[in-house]
């Protein structure tokens, strides 16, 4: 049987802690969420390895960030208790988790219902995040403007659309373009507009919706 406190701290000793993540409150939530919890049965004893895990069934099928990667954009955001954080593409719940650990608010959104549900029974406990329902591409903007926006996945277009359900002053993360060439990405809005710079190399599944639209050549 696995004994998943310990692969938990292995995760965190192996995984986070040596990628510059040194905000103690990333580590904690990190250490304190049940990964396990957020995966297929079949699938919790891959669920602290470095990897983009599948969750979901079928045409629902998604894939959770890997754990670096997470904790590496979740720590670039700066996130502060009194945030309101938008999750885009919640999948399972897992980052809404770990999100909820750190901010006021959490909006987890996912587009794919069985997930959604998913999502809800496993955050229920959670007072502090809603999980809805809609397009990702669209974002939530009812429960908006937000401090923070993390992108669960990767984008092949520039989140320029968000930039209406931050504050000004707020963050977006995301993963840019698909491997090899993709980049962890830091955004911020200033006025009118979303000014980003590359923070890490990073790859991510991508997320749907977000592919760049197709270029017919004749």
């Amino acid at each position: 049987m696995t004994d998943f406190s310990a692969a938990r701290r292995h995760m965190v000793d192996g995984q986070v802690r040596p990628n510059n993540v040194t905000d103690l409150r990333v580590i904690s939530a990190m250490l304190e969420v049940p990964r396990e919890r957020f995966v297929p049965p079949a699938a919790t004893a891959l669920a602290y390895l470095d990897l983009d895990l599948a969750v979901g069934e079928g045409a629902s099928v998604r894939c959770l960030l890997k754990p670096m990667v997470l904790a590496k954009l979740i720590h670039a955001a700066e996130i502060e208790p009194t945030d309101r954080v938008l999750d885009v593409g919640c999948a399972g719940g897992y980052a809404a988790a770990v999100l909820a650990r750190l901010a006021d608010h959490v909006v987890a959104l996912e587009q794919d219902a069985s997930l959604a549900n998913t999502a809800r029974a496993a955050l229920s406990t959670l007072p502090n995040v809603e999980v809805v329902g809609g397009p990702l591409v669209d974002g939530w903007a009812k429960a908006g403007p937000y401090d923070v926006i993390l992108l669960e996945g990767a984008t092949e277009i520039e989140p320029q659309a968000f930039c209406r359900q931050l504050k000004d002053g707020g963050r977006l993360v995301c993963v840019l373009g698909l491997a090899p060439g993709a980049s962890a990405m830091l955004y911020r809005r200033s006025g009118s507009e979303l000014g980003g710079r590359a923070i890490f190399d990073a790859s991510a599944a991508l997320l749907p919706g977000f592919a760049k639209p197709a270029v017919f050549a004749f």
